[in-house]
This record gives C-alpha cells, structure tokens and sequence, in this order.
C-alpha cells in the first residue's frame, strides 16, 4: 500500500478520534439531543476505540492475508459439513468478548474470505451475543434465569438466523461458492502459527477490556484486578510471535518494547503504554515490508472502512436515546420504561426494536437493563433487548449494509427482531 496517497485519510481519522476523545462536550453550549450525542461519541473513544476495536482491526488483518480462503471455505463455506460451521460459528461468542461494532471487522474479514453466508451471518451474531463474561455478569446481576435463557437464546439464534439467511439466499451463495476453487492450505502462512499468532491478539483483547463483577470477591474480580499485568504477558508473546512468525528484526523488537516500557513507568494509566504499543506494533508492521506490510495495510483497510460509518451511527444512536452516563436524547427514557413493562407482543417487540437500533458496548446491556427493570421492565422484553441488543446497533447496520447490502442487512434485522420478540414472549410466560 501507497501510504503517502493515505495520508490524509490517517491524518483526518486520526484527527477526530483525538477531538472526540479530548474536546469536553459536556461543557458545551448544545442542544441537550446534540450534546448527548457528542458525549456518547466521546464516551465510545474514550472506553471503547482503543483498547477494543484496534485490536479487533489487527485480528480481522491477520484473516483477510494470513488465514487462507481455502481454509475458510473449508470451515465456513456453504459446501462446508453444516454441523461444523454452524457450530463453530454459533460459539464463538465463548472466546470473544466483543460488542456489535468489534465483531464487524472480524466478520467482514470471513465473508470476503469465501464464508458462506448462513456460517458468516452465525458469528457475526453470536460473537457479541454470548460472550462468556457478558453471560456470567447477566447471572450476576439479572439473575440465572436470564443468564441461562440468554445462553440458550443467543445459541440457538445464531443457528436459526444463519440458516433462515442460508436457505432465502441460497441460490445467490451457490453460485458464488461455486465459481471459487482454491487450494486448502498456505504452505507459507502455516495454519498452527496462524492460529497461535490471532489467539494472541485475542488474549490481548479479552483481558484488556475485563469488565469487573457486581461483588468485589472471587476468582473473576481477581482476574479483574491483574487484568493489565495479564495484557502485559500476552503482549511479550506477541512480541515473540512477531519475532518468529514474522520474522522481524529482534533490535526492531527491542526498541519497540523499551518505548513501551518507558511509557508504562512514566505514566500510571495503563491506556498510555497500550496505545504506545499499538503505535509501535504499526511501525514495526510498516518497516518490514512483505507479509507484515499487508498485515497492516488490511487492518487500515477495516478501520477506514469501517470507523467513519461507525461514529456517524453512534452519533445518530446518541442523539435518539441519549449518551451512556444517563443523559438523555430525543426519545424520553420514561417513554422507554412504560412501552416495556410487562409481557405483551408489543412490550416484546418495542424492546427487540429498541435493541437492534440501539449501541451497547460489551457488558453495558447489563447494568443498563437492571435499571429499566428497576423502572418496570418485564423480564420478557428484557429477555427481548438482551438477544436483540448486543448483537445489532444503528452504526453496525450501517457497516454491515456496506459488506452485504441494504437487502440481506433488512433481512437480517427483522430475523433478529421476530426471533428476540418470540424468545421473550415465551420467557415472560414461562417466567410469570
């Protein structure tokens, strides 16, 4: 890749991201919509870009050049054994922690590899909507009821909504299946090494963004409390792995870990040294050329596809319902409590429609559903917001229209609305 002709790309999104993450909109003499929005942005930059969805861009380039498409087809395509890619796809959600906006790299990345669309469609949905510590907080806080229900739920959704995808476009993905013939592996990009290399990556991203549990005892708040000298571990493999799997020059490697240890002592917030790595693993990738080259240029490639269409629906989603420290936007929250409390088709619905337009990052559905509960929401429609929510959002349509188009994207949401709203009529029944 040209990275002059990238230039103002780099400069002008790199740009925003420091005026979102800096400029105090709070303070700021807006329109309370207007402001709610920018703060929400600001809130998303801020909890969110760094520590989440770079990473995701990084694992989502190791796919697109490491992982061959042979590989992919083989796994995930629609001549695949069903019972593998469904299943593979559907519990994915177990090893990442990832919200509606982190999975788009990653699916992108599998679908243009050749997946087929029922197997794509299963881990772009089931990768925010059952991650494990998502799961275990739901048991947590909301009870082990919807904690069990969610998993069942998000499961089985995963499975249902890829085959229902599967089986309307199935003519469509025939013949693009049909018209690839590729060779099933790389003999220069080894499988194993691919796959210790990404699970690497992974690590980095699960134990980066921990969340902590409602009491402050056990093993996961543990967990919790070392969670960056964890990052810290993997982040030393991962200079291994560069070393071995990449071959870049152990000097280079060095230099790159001393500016990161320079930071962590000077500076006390973890996110200071994690983004200086991040800086050095770009310049490490750049300088080398070959294989590390388009390793990064596919990541730049995700994250320009993918962050503006992302920040115009968080800005939108903000503006409608407020920011993520309670403000409030255009449509009142009291609005939303009294359209789903109880068990009705319509409080099932309203609340399956609300979490498919709305942004929830990982682990925030959590506490924001215990308060609309704590405000007379039904279990049902809770239920509802929790398989719905996660796993769609108003700025991860957006991006999803630009891999699939406006129609297989329409499909997918009201699949996943009809599908929440019927698991959370039944739950509230069976709960009542």
């Amino acid at each position: 890749m040209n990275w002059k002709k990238e230039y103002n790309a780099v400069v002008l999104i790199t740009g925003l991201f420091l005026l979102a993450y800096f400029l105090p909109f709070g303070r700021l003499h807006f329109p309370r919509p207007v402001r709610e929005s920018l703060v929400l942005l600001q809130w998303y930059a801020r909890e969110h870009v760094i520590t989440c969805l770079i990473p995701a861009f990084f694992i989502a380039g190791i796919i697109s050049v490491f992982i061959s498409q042979g590989a992919v087809i083989k796994y995930f395509g629609a001549d695949a054994k069903q019972w593998i890619a469904y299943g593979m796809a559907s519990i994915s959600g177990t090893v990442l922690a990832v919200c509606s906006c982190t999975i788009l790299p990653l699916f992108s990345s599998i679908y243009k590899r050749g997946a087929g669309l029922g197997p794509a469609i299963a881990f772009l949905y089931s990768g925010p909507a059952i991650n494990i510590m998502a799961i275990i907080l739901t048991g947590r806080i909301l009870g082990m009821e919807l904690g069990l229900a969610r998993v069942f739920g998000a499961v089985s959704f995963s499975v249902v909504i890829g085959f229902f995808m599967h089986i309307i476009y199935r003519n469509e993905e025939g013949k693009k299946d049909r018209s690839v013939v590729l060779p099933e592996t790389d003999p220069h990009h080894p499988f194993g090494s691919t796959i210790l290399h990404s699970m690497v990556l992974i690590a980095i991203l699960l134990f980066a963004n921990w969340g902590s549990p409602a009491q402050n005892q056990g093993i996961w708040f543990f967990i919790g409390t070392i969670k960056w000298r964890i990052t810290a571990l993997f982040a030393v493999f991962l200079a291994i792995s560069l070393y071995y799997f990449l071959h870049i020059k152990a000097s280079w490697i060095l230099a790159a870990v001393s500016a990161v240890l320079l930071a962590a002592l000077i500076f006390q917030h973890p996110l200071v040294p994690f983004t200086v790595a991040i800086i050095m693993l770009a310049i490490l990738l750049a300088g080398r050329g070959g294989d590390a080259a388009e390793w990064l240029a596919a990541s730049w490639g995700f994250a320009k596809q993918i962050v503006p269409l992302l920040a115009a629906g968080v800005l939108v989603a903000g503006l409608l319902f407020g920011s993520a420290g309670g403000g409030r936007g255009l449509i009142p929250e009291t609005w939303v409590a009294a359209l789903v409390g109880g068990n009705s088709l319509s409080a099932n619905f309203f609340a399956s429609l609300l979490g498919a337009l709305m942004y929830f990052a990982t682990l925030t559905e959590v506490p924001i559903i215990q308060g609309l509960i704590a405000s007379g929401m039904g279990k049902g429609p809770a239920l509802a917001l929790l398989l719905a929510g996660p796993a769609l959002s108003l700025p991860n349509m957006l991006v999803i229209r630009s891999v699939l188009g406006s129609g297989k994207t329409l499909v997918f949401l009201v699949l996943v609305v009809i599908m929440a709203t019927i698991c959370g009529l039944g739950f509230g029944a069976l709960y009542n």
